[in-house]
């Protein structure tokens, strides 16, 4: 059975870092953000039954995000449901690229076990990296505000809970993204 690798953690911890690594050592990478929000853009089945949920919410057959943002942040129900329906159409979507895959995948998905994705991986990986560390990392790379990034962590799960449903847990103490891409490189190598 060939290797694919589900990654997850929280926003700031360094998944995209993971991600490269594995590309270099040879794996299809796919990232279930950049494929939901190019979903989003093409419009269709998934736009339309979010439509559906949430009136008001696409134009023209085009989303509304900041709308459909303010109705699901504000109502932990309805951020459910529609995770629900997004989760399901993301999962199609990466099934079809992991069996077209010619060879090892990697996928970087923050809803990796809640979405049921981790049950088509071979290994799965949680990053984590220390809550100052993740504020500093998303004000330098966003352009935020402390408060805003402290936000942002708060609203995700703990490490705690990436840790300890993985398979692996990486992490990114490192004062350096060359330092941590090594450690990376030297862990997933033996993995394969």
């Amino acid at each position: 059975m060939r290797p694919v690798f589900g990654i997850t953690g929280g926003t700031g911890c360094g998944k995209t870092t993971v991600l490269s690594v594995l590309e270099k050592l040879g794996f299809t990478t796919i990232d279930c953000d950049a494929l939901y929000h190019q979903m989003l853009a093409e419009g269709g089945a998934l736009v339309d039954k979010i439509g559906e949920m949430f009136p008001g919410t696409v134009h023209n057959g085009v989303l509304q995000r900041k709308k459909l943002g303010s109705i699901v942040f504000a109502d932990p129900k309805a951020l459910e449901r529609l995770s629900a329906v997004t989760d399901r159409a993301v999962d199609q979507r990466v099934e079809a690229l992991i069996a077209a895959a010619p060879g090892p995948v990697a996928v970087d998905a923050i809803r990796l076990f809640e979405s049921g994705l981790a049950a088509r991986c071979s290994c799965t990986i949680a990053v984590t990296a220390p809550a100052e560390v993740r504020v500093r990392r998303l004000m330098a790379r966003e352009g935020i505000s402390e408060d805003y990034a402290r936000l942002r962590i708060d609203a995700q799960p703990d490490d705690g809970v990436f840790a300890d449903l993985a398979d692996v847990v990486l992490v990114n103490d490192f004062p350096t993204r060359a330092e941590f891409e090594a450690y990376c490189r030297d862990k997933l190598q033996k993995l394969l």
